[in-house]
């Protein structure tokens, strides 16, 4: 699964990226000020930086030219700003691409995919398949014997992290971290209402449950 660092200090746009890049299938980590997301990036490997320019300590600018000292992680910048020498400031920083507030959720999405996969990003395949399902993570399609499934965004997620790693067994926390995120804060037997949702609509328990520790799925995906 693909980390990506948002660093936005709105706390409304921050939770909504947050939530958006989650259902689609990403693991995220937030930052509400650049040194904050400094401290984050040099702690945790991501695999893009989406990065605000108006910033709190630091701004994007000066968060991306010292990220650019130490990697080539692929930046993707929000900003407000529109006039020609900001964008030109960034791009002698050696950024990807620039989306301009306010923004299109789905475009946004798109500019994602299309810069991980530019830059050598998209490592995962871009199917998984497991007995007689097949997961196509660009359409965001399932299908079993052929037949489409129509699952939410969660149960996309949780099929996409179990099938990515099979055998691994994931608890609820974790479970809870990478598709709710870490500030989740309800009952953690949501996870379980969900698997349950999942399993029904596969109609096969491909889905066991570990007892006293998790899920997971059997190591028979190829």
């Amino acid at each position: 699964m693909k980390r990506i660092l948002i660093v936005e200090d709105e706390p409304d746009i921050q939770e909504l990226l947050c939530a958006y890049l989650r259902d689609a299938g990403y693991e995220t980590a937030a930052a509400g000020d650049g040194v904050t997301a400094l401290s984050l990036f040099r702690e945790q490997p991501f695999d893009l930086v989406l990065l605000d320019i108006m910033l709190p300590k630091i701004d994007g600018f000066g968060v991306c030219e010292l990220i650019r000292r130490q990697s080539q992680v692929p930046v993707l910048m929000l900003t407000a700003l529109e006039g020609e020498a900001q964008q030109l400031r960034g791009f002698s920083l050696d950024i990807d691409d620039y989306v301009t507030k306010p923004f299109s959720m789905p475009v946004l999405l798109e500019k994602i995919r299309v810069i991980l996969r530019r830059r050598g990003g998209a490592e995962e395949e871009d199917c998984l398949r497991y007995r007689d399902l097949t997961v196509d993570l660009d359409a965001r399609e399932v299908l079993l014997a052929g037949r489409r499934l129509e699952l939410t965004a969660r149960e996309f997620g949780l099929l996409h992290t179990f099938l990515a790693a099979p055998g691994r067994v994931f608890t609820r926390e974790m479970l809870l971290a990478k598709l709710w995120g870490y500030d989740f804060y309800g009952d953690e037997r949501v996870v379980d209402s969900h698997i349950k949702n999942l399993r029904h609509k596969l109609g096969r328990d491909y889905i066991e449950t570990v007892r006293g520790v998790g899920y997971r799925v059997a190591k028979e995906a190829r």
